[in-house]
Formats: C-alpha cells, sequence, structure tokens
C-alpha cells in the first residue's frame, strides 16, 4: 500500500474563486459586458453575476461561458491527460484504460 503525501492545499472553494477571477478576467480583457457574454453564451446575466460574485455555477453554464470566450481547446484539455504521482500509480493506470467500470475502491 503506497504512502502519497498530497500537497494540493486548494480547497474547491479557493478553486471555485479562481475560475470565477479567470473568466471575468477574460471577459473584461475582451471588452465585454455581462449583457454582450450572454448574447453570446446563451448563459442567463443573474447566472454569469453570481458566478463572479458568490463562485457558483453549473459545469453547462461555465463550459457555455467558456465556450463564448473561445476557450474550448482548453476545455477539451481538462482531465485530457492522467497524473500520477508515482510508477506504481502510473502502472494502475495503464492497467486501467480500458475499464469501463470502477471497483469501488480506494488505496489509502
Amino acid at each position: 500500500m503506497p504512502l502519497l503525501y498530497n500537497f494540493d492545499i486548494d480547497t474547491p472553494e479557493e478553486l471555485l474563486t479562481i475560475l470565477a477571477q479567470n473568466l471575468q478576467q477574460r471577459r473584461l480583457e475582451k471588452g465585454l459586458s455581462r449583457d454582450a457574454l450572454s448574447i453570446l453564451s446563451g448563459v442567463p446575466v443573474p447566472t454569469i453575476a453570481k458566478f463572479e460574485q458568490k463562485h457558483t455555477i453549473s459545469l453547462a453554464s461555465y463550459v457555455a461561458l467558456t465556450k463564448a470566450l473561445g476557450y474550448s481547446k482548453a476545455i477539451k484539455g481538462l482531465l485530457a491527460e492522467p497524473l500520477y504521482n508515482t510508477m506504481e500509480e502510473l502502472d494502475t493506470i495503464n492497467r486501467n484504460k480500458n475499464r469501463k467500470r470502477g471497483r469501488n475502491e480506494i488505496d489509502k
């Protein structure tokens, strides 16, 4: 049983804050108002405002916003490649490449 140290100290809330700030920055860099982004993406203005202020949004709305801003390629690349910390973890990934179901196990 491998002992892995996880130095990832970002909480889900912190990651949502970063995503919201990045989206708002990209919107402003393109000179788009929330209204304009709403028209381009089909996402209602209140949903955009809530995401920028309270950092909550559905995945479908987030994808629509990023697509409207031209970041489809970045979204497609998210989770596209496996990450591993040890050679044992890489071996497990390679053994499970064609799996259709998980085993409901957690290695500790």
